[in-house]
């Protein structure tokens, strides 16, 4: 079966767009669209990825990007953030918060694509480590995203524990 791709975006017209363009290419599609409703989708339904604007209502995408990456449910779920802001600094807050990619509006469809499979091709090689990591005192626990070192917890950003 094809990954589930979470779309969350207020813009009607860019959700019917990426939608149609991820169906035709063979994924499955769940919508939101704002912050909330993108939460309480990653948690039920279990994504393989998540396609984030991020001017939402209410809560934006940036709050949206650490909530998931600070849940140990959803830490893992590869994100990619959509946005009209093309600012560095906007891009880097993005990418540090957890991001794996980062996209501007307006964008092609067709490179867009591309990039989900590429992300994903990432995160089924990391589906393939060990679920501790262990070298002299230090220890990677991949399955609570935790690092020690000597037995004390080393404080890392979801970004930085994944490199």
């Amino acid at each position: 079966m094809k990954e589930k791709i979470l779309i969350v975006d207020d813009e009607k017209d860019i959700v019917k767009m990426l939608d149609y363009n991820l169906k035709k290419e063979g994924f499955r599609t769940v919508i939101a669209h704002d912050g909330e409703d993108a939460l309480r989708s990653a948690n039920k339904e279990h994504p393989d990825l998540v396609l984030l604007d991020l001017m939402l209502p209410g809560r934006d995408g940036l709050e949206v990007c650490k909530s998931l990456k600070n849940d140990q449910k959803t830490a893992r779920i590869p994100i990619i953030m959509l946005t009209a802001k093309t600012q560095e600094a906007d891009k880097i807050v993005g990418l540090e918060l957890g991001a794996d990619d980062y996209v501007t509006k307006p964008f092609s469809p067709r490179e867009l694509v591309a990039r989900i499979k590429a992300v994903l091709r990432r995160g089924n090689d990391k589906e393939r480590l060990p679920e501790t990591l262990k070298a002299g005192e230090l220890v990677m626990d991949f399955a609570r995203i935790s690092v020690t070192v000597k037995d004390r917890p080393v404080e890392l950003t979801a970004k930085e524990f994944e490199l």
